[in-house]
């Protein structure tokens, strides 16, 4: 049996793989037409012009439903391996809604493009990152709280790392962007999809795009932590039967 056949563990690695095909097909499609520039644009402005945008809302409307699925499987998980934790279940129901408020985030990002529908599409990234650095915050307490009953202490700290490099390029992404949005650096800044070296605010708008890339990646990682979680049979069977060497 493949690794990817036990359980449920093929749910994070779709929803990785299909985010980040995503991400790369809207890319490529929006560079070779000139859409954007190739270095760095933002995530969104790869999907913000015909006919990369069908694509790119398309494939998130479906990343958001692998991604409900995910992390509605870690919360069953969680709730089966602590049946009579309270604290633990009730963090694990903050982190489910967190979750699914971040799932709804990125279905908004999908379908409201910047250029269209600016403070809608700001609203969805608030959502989608905001809320899921707060998720991956409340997984990362709770494999705390689980470790070493039910997985090892190596899961906690790469999640403890993980989290660590989201609020890293969080914190740069918001403070870049504040700068850039707050300075004399033209009213098209919300708007512009091509950018010159020698435009005014350019190396602000260069740090922004890759604190946003560098947060998708610590997000892609955060998830991919789950493939050995999941390749357990986690909802229906007890917990001594599901501990994790």
């Amino acid at each position: 049996m493949w690794w990817f056949q036990q359980g449920l563990s093929f749910l994070p690695s779709a929803l990785v793989i299909w985010t980040a095909a995503a991400f790369i097909f809207s890319y490529i499609i929006a560079i070779t037409l000139h859409h954007v520039d190739p270095a760095l644009p933002y995530i969104s402005d790869t999907g913000t012009l015909p006919p990369e945008k069908c694509l790119f809302g398309a494939m998130l409307n479906i990343a958001a439903v692998l991604c409900i699925a995910t992390i509605y499987v870690r919360y069953k998980q969680v709730h089966a391996l602590n049946p009579e934790e309270n604290r633990i279940i009730r963090i694990n129901k903050a982190g489910l809604i967190l979750g699914l408020l971040s799932c709804f985030g990125l279905s908004i990002v999908a379908n409201f493009q910047k250029t269209d529908f600016f403070p809608v599409h700001i609203c969805g990234a608030v959502l989608t990152f905001g809320m899921g650095s707060l998720y991956m915050l409340v997984q990362t307490i709770l494999s705390y709280q689980m470790q070493p009953k039910i997985h090892g202490k190596q899961v906690f700290w790469i999640r403890l790392l993980l989290v660590i490099w989201c609020g890293v390029s969080a914190f740069s992404m918001l403070t870049s962007s504040s700068l850039l949005h707050s300075g004399n650096y033209g009213k098209d800044v919300d708007q512009k999809l091509h950018w010159d070296p020698e435009d005014k605010g350019y190396v602000l708008h260069m740090i922004t795009t890759a604190a946003e890339w560098s947060l998708s990646f610590s997000f892609f990682g955060f998830f991919l932590t789950y493939i050995r979680d999941f390749q357990q049979n986690c909802i229906s069977q007890p917990p001594f039967q599901l501990r994790i060497a």
